[in-house]
């Protein structure tokens, strides 16, 4: 299957990228960004753009995926909601409808978080935005659509955060690194489980489009298929 990827830039869509990059199940991967990834592999292209709410250059690129994995985020820390909804929900809707007006009809991944307020309308400013994401997501004529609500999520495979606060308190609990999902495994991941079961979402499928940790590391705990 080929896989249109946002967010290769960053820690959990980087680890989705090396995920794709070593499963046989994926055929080739499109990671649309504004800087490039950094790798080089023969599944892979990029198409770079300033603006990702305006992608209609490559839509030619996208009329026969498979898969989006949407794994672009930032932290709702400081930020208006005007300013959070734009990059959090208007983004990624405007990305979902341009891969609709390409002609594509993939299996839709969104990386949302634990506690995502599915009413939209609670007192937490980023889950009520984050809620409404997920919703509208459900209401496009995708084949399929599921929204992952990771917790904990202990970065593996030399993926890292990018934001600083972040990077210090994943080296704080790196020595737990092992044992957090199974003795928390309503709570805690790891970036190689979130990459495979974005994979076998999209290959598979799955009976909730609401994709909680516990599924995560259910779905995420086969071996990848190496190609």
């Amino acid at each position: 299957m080929k896989v249109v990827l946002l967010g290769a830039t960053g820690m959990v869509g980087g680890a989705a990228l090396l995920e794709c990059l070593d499963d046989d199940r994926v055929t080739g991967v499109l990671s649309i960004s504004r800087r490039p990834c950094g790798m080089r592999h023969p599944k892979l292209a990029e198409a770079l753009s300033d603006d990702l709410f305006h992608l209609e250059a490559a839509r030619p690129a996208l009329s026969d995926a498979d898969a989006c994995f949407f794994c672009l985020g930032v932290s709702a820390v400081g930020m208006t909601e005007a300013a959070y909804t734009r990059v959090t929900h208007d983004l990624t809707l405007s990305v979902a409808r341009d891969l609709l007006a390409a002609g594509a009809r993939p299996v839709f991944c969104y990386v949302s978080g634990a506690g995502t307020d599915s009413t939209a309308s609670g007192r937490s400013m980023w889950a009520r935005v984050k809620g409404r994401t997920e919703n509208d997501l459900l209401a496009l004529p995708f084949r399929a659509a599921y929204m992952l609500r990771p917790a904990f999520i202990q970065p593996l495979r030399g993926v890292r955060s990018k934001t600083p606060l972040y990077r210090g308190f994943y080296a704080a609990l790196a020595p737990l690194s092992s044992v957090l999902p199974r003795l928390l495994p309503g709570l805690a991941t790891t970036s190689v489980a979130l990459g495979r079961a974005l994979i076998r979402l999209a290959a598979e499928g799955y009976p909730r489009p609401i994709v909680e940790s516990r599924d995560i590391n259910r779905l995420g705990s086969e071996e990848r298929r190496v190609a």
